[in-house]
């Protein structure tokens, strides 16, 4: 009964968009219609995306916005090329590897570390906007910000997500005046429905509108930036001008691979996101998903044991790419992947998780990051066939709580590893000056047989958000699920021993059965908010998580 009902639930309240045309998918309804707005004036998806990155900036300001980062997979249609740009935050130029080291010599307990400046990053948002926009934008740069700037100036209503994370934030606040000014009323966070105008944002994104991306890295923008950072009440921590003025968004190389008729393709460190989604879905590919099918327990308990084994060579091998060698050709080896894949039994746990030494590895120390759940993604489709698939964030739930010109400033510095290196040796994900966090960012393109773009997601959720794609990705792909199906399923992630499976789902219900093949399970809240479009019968047709405000709008 419960199962049916969720699918029930799910199709209901994230209703599918269907369009010969174009399509757009975003975690919040006026971000998708800022997107439609701009597909329906005749702009990319390229452009769609950047004004749903903009809107989400006003209306879903704890989860994303120009004062973070994100990674874009883009699709062009005229050369049938994917590309990825990376516009991950940097550790600013003072940054040095015991950033997160107390007096006693121990890594500082996360709740200390994340407010206030000291684990700000250089946001790159805006810098992978321009990026994007010079590679495959059509409608003028400036057009792309109406939609976003509109919202702030004439106000938006809180949504329901939004309220609770304003009251789960509230006894931070004391600290933050700049934010309470904007989301608090007489003492107190907003409630859902209350009117917000943000004029200060308003500016912020006429005046970027005006002179482009110095806009945010040069002038006012810039210092105040710089000033929130260094004068913040809690943790103040240089980040400079200089620091702002070097940002660079980067293209980096997907990272793609074969997964049953299907090419799947990603992004490639310091996303840990394409690598390791490909590593799960390759150690399931040997087992018939397809003929196990969604109800069997046999199918949850394979995929559980390929997350456990993909997430230990996640965390040990992968980091910025810049500064340490990442492996991703050895990552995604078949071979390695099939001798990997060949200690998985259907019938029993395997009980020990450890990173593999994959071809062409150095040796590495693994270690844990930080990241914590939060974070947005947004699809785009117009009508040539060109396809964005885009992750957002600002790390935690309103970031580092500082505010600059109507913004939240991430924390983004958190994602790195807080202790520099183990047992003597020095951590890939250690903080380092200019290098980017490792990231779970996920936002990933799916093609068929002849080369055509299927389908498109991404989710938000820390690195929880690994899981909900590849799980997305194998329910619209061995089980046979429409898209809003696919990502209803129930989540599925781990912690400590246990396997956690979504509660109140058809997972917790088979959770005794489950056990008898994969040990320990645990029933918790595993919520995402996974946005997709998919490819059918001639037409693109979008979807968005039943757990999440998100909706999908064709053109």
């Amino acid at each position: 009964m419960l199962t049916r009902l969720f699918l029930i639930i799910a199709l209901f309240v994230a209703p599918a968009a269907v369009s010969a045309q174009g399509v757009v998918s975003s975690a919040d309804p006026r971000a998708t219609q800022a997107g439609q707005e701009i597909l329906r004036e005749g702009g990319s998806a390229a452009d769609a995306a950047m004004a749903m990155m903009l809107a989400l900036t006003v209306v879903e300001p704890q989860s994303s916005g120009i004062g973070g980062g994100g990674f874009l997979v883009h699709h062009d249609a005229s050369n049938k090329r994917t590309q990825t740009i990376d516009g991950r935050e940097t550790a600013p130029a003072a940054a040095t590897p015991d950033r997160f080291v107390g007096p006693d010599g121990k890594p500082v307990p996360f709740r200390d570390a994340f407010p206030g400046g000291l684990s700000v990053g250089v946001p790159g948002n805006i810098a992978l906007m321009a990026e994007t926009h010079r590679r495959w934008g059509k409608l003028p740069w400036e057009r792309l910000f109406q939609p976003a700037i509109r919202l702030a100036e004439q106000g938006f209503t809180v949504s329901k997500s939004t309220a609770g994370f304003l009251r789960q934030v509230a006894p931070l606040w004391k600290d933050f005046p700049a934010a309470q000014a904007i989301y608090w009323k007489d003492g107190a966070p907003l409630a859902e429905g209350a009117l917000v105008r943000n004029p200060d944002l308003a500016v912020t994104l006429s005046t970027i509108a005006l002179k482009g991306p110095e806009g945010f890295y040069a002038g006012p923008v810039a210092a105040d930036i710089e000033k929130a950072v260094a004068g913040a009440e809690l943790n103040p921590a240089p980040l400079t001008l200089a620091d702002l003025a070097a940002y660079r968004a980067k293209e980096r190389a997907p990272v793609c691979a074969p997964y049953r008729t299907y090419k799947i393709c990603g992004m490639g460190p310091p996303s840990s996101g394409g690598v390791t989604v490909l590593q799960i879905l390759k150690l399931v590919e040997r087992f018939n998903l397809k003929r196990l099918g969604k109800d069997d327990p046999r199918s949850w308990h394979v995929i559980a044991e390929a997350m456990k084994l993909a997430y230990a060579d996640r965390d040990k091998w992968i980091g910025d790419s810049d500064f340490v060698s990442v492996p991703v050709a050895g990552l995604i080896d078949p071979a390695y992947l099939k001798k990997r894949a060949g200690r998985i039994s259907l019938t029993r746990p395997l009980g020990t998780y450890e990173a593999g030494t994959p071809p062409g590895a150095e040796p590495r120390t693994a270690a844990a990051s930080g990241e914590v759940p939060s974070t947005t993604h947004f699809v785009a489709v117009d009508a040539a066939g060109n396809v964005a698939s885009m992750t957002s964030t600002i790390e935690g739930i309103f970031g580092s709580q500082l505010v600059a010109d109507g913004f939240f400033l991430n924390n983004e510095l958190t994602d790195f590893s807080f202790a520099p290196e183990k047992n003597g040796a020095p951590l890939a994900n250690r903080v380092e000056a200019g290098k980017r966090p490792r990231s779970s960012m996920s936002p990933t393109i799916v093609y068929d047989a002849k080369g055509r773009p299927v389908f498109a997601l991404g989710s938000a959720g820390g690195p929880r958000i690994i899981m909900h794609v590849a799980k997305t990705l194998i329910g619209w792909i061995d089980f046979g699920l429409p898209a809003a199906e696919a990502i209803a399923l129930p989540n599925i992630y781990f912690g400590g021993d246990a396997t956690l499976v979504e509660k109140d789902t058809f997972l917790s219900e088979m959770q005794a059965d489950l056990t008898r093949y994969n040990g320990l399970v645990s029933s918790s809240d595993l919520g995402s908010k996974v946005n997709a479009a998919e490819y059918v019968d001639g037409a693109w047709r979008g979807a968005a998580d039943p757990r999440s405000e998100g909706t999908a709008l064709s053109e």
